[in-house]
């Protein structure tokens, strides 16, 4: 599946309408996770069920009845993936909250099908047919959607955030695969004191985003409490908050996607930390930091472009990688603290090398059971570990940064 996106320009009074569109399909995803709940045990509710109840709100709600039929679908297929994650998580036991769906406060987009919106023929404009108003919408951007046919665009979303609405178009078409630079074999430590140092000794800056912007956000924060509530000016105040947020979230993402695309296009192996980060951002001394290095990110970047360079990632379980000899393999043991690694068989090297290259090493001692293909999944090996963890990794292309 591939995402195009691109700004729409919108005015006033269809700002107001894709804003009730998107009310709308959080009242139905609602309604949807409420009757799921009070069905009593014997009625089975499935995707089936919830798809048949967003029929009977349409003619039981003017407002819904306004929105197209399969956007209403879309908004109870959000239910039902809540509701299976939570019975997937029960099923696999898992530890801790299972996810139980919630009711939605914060929806920002509404979801289209095959049908409710029409292309103009230039493919720069796009008209929503449904009764809610929002009608015909330019579109910004440097994406060639021509390329491609019409009946390939299975999904068409508008998006709400702090600097404007924006389309979404989800292809169902395979990603072309580009050719690889190189035939190298990398290992990759994330860190805080540097993003990552590879096995081959480079050390790759900590951009630190957030830390860079933090005196700008705070006051833009304080700014929002000086405003009277309700009144204009702390809307503006909030927006402007938002804006420094979302700009710090583009950074991270293009950030990542540049440098995972270096490193799958010049090497045909890259092993990296299988890192929960979940738990690791519990530590209240270095979430903001963990959270501001945004290694989730260039993860999944990562499992992209192996796809598109068609090049192996394996995930290594980091155990003991920082300290053990990644020379002879005894066990140094040592404090966070100390910075380089040395043993006694004569190895020295910056600790995060040396983990890089543990990390390496044991991803080449099990490469033979990994592989990826070209459709969208790659399946990433836990090495070190007694379970194969498959990653699904989706084809999405992230849009340029005019808008940052």
């Amino acid at each position: 599946m591939l995402v195009l996106e691109y700004k729409a320009v919108v005015s006033k009074q269809q700002t107001t309408a894709i804003e009730e569109a998107i009310r709308t399909t959080q009242f139905i995803r609602n309604k949807a996770i409420r009757f799921w709940i009070d069905a009593p045990r014997e009625l089975k509710v499935n995707k089936i069920a919830l798809n048949n109840y967003s029929t009977a709100l349409r003619k039981e709600f003017v407002f819904v009845e306004q929105l197209n039929s399969m956007a209403c679908q879309s908004a109870t297929e959000r239910a039902w993936t809540a509701i299976s994650r939570f019975y997937d998580n029960c099923k696999k036991s898992k530890v801790g909250k299972k996810g139980y769906p919630r009711f939605q406060h914060d929806n920002r987009s509404v979801e289209y099908k095959t049908c409710g919106w029409s292309l103009h023929q230039t493919k720069r404009r796009i008209t929503f047919t449904d009764k809610k108003g929002i009608g015909e919408l330019k579109l910004l951007g440097k994406w060639d959607i021509h390329a491609y046919p019409v009946k390939s665009i299975k999904r068409v979303r508008i998006v709400k955030r702090s600097d404007g609405f924006y389309v979404q178009f989800c292809l169902d078409i395979e990603v072309s695969l580009e050719p690889r630079l190189g035939e190298g074999e990398i290992g990759l430590d994330v860190g805080l004191e540097f993003f990552y140092s590879d096995s081959n000794g480079h050390h790759e800056e900590n951009p630190r985003f957030l830390r860079k912007t933090e005196k700008s956000i705070k006051h833009a924060q304080r700014q929002i409490y000086k405003k009277e509530k309700g009144k204009n000016q702390r809307r503006i105040a909030r927006q402007r908050y938002q804006r420094k947020h979302l700009r710090v979230s583009r950074q991270r993402n293009e950030h990542s996607k540049r440098l995972g695309r270096d490193v799958c296009k010049l090497n045909s192996l890259v092993a990296y930390e299988d890192l929960n980060v979940k738990n690791m951002v519990l530590n209240h001394c270095l979430a903001k930091s963990i959270n501001d290095a945004s290694w989730g990110i260039f993860r999944r970047w990562l499992e992209y472009f192996a796809v598109k360079f068609n090049s192996t990632v394996v995930a290594v379980n980091p155990k003991m990688t920082s300290q053990k000899c990644s020379d002879c393999g005894i066990i140094v043991k040592k404090s966070l603290s100390t910075r380089t690694h040395k043993c006694s068989c004569g190895c020295e090297l910056q600790r995060d090398v040396n983990a890089a290259k543990n990390i390496l090493n044991l991803a080449k001692a099990r490469v033979g059971h990994t592989q990826s293909n070209a459709t969208g999944v790659g399946t990433s090996t836990l090495v070190g570990a007694n379970l194969l963890e498959q990653v699904l990794t989706v084809n999405v292309e992230s849009p340029p940064s005019m808008y940052s």
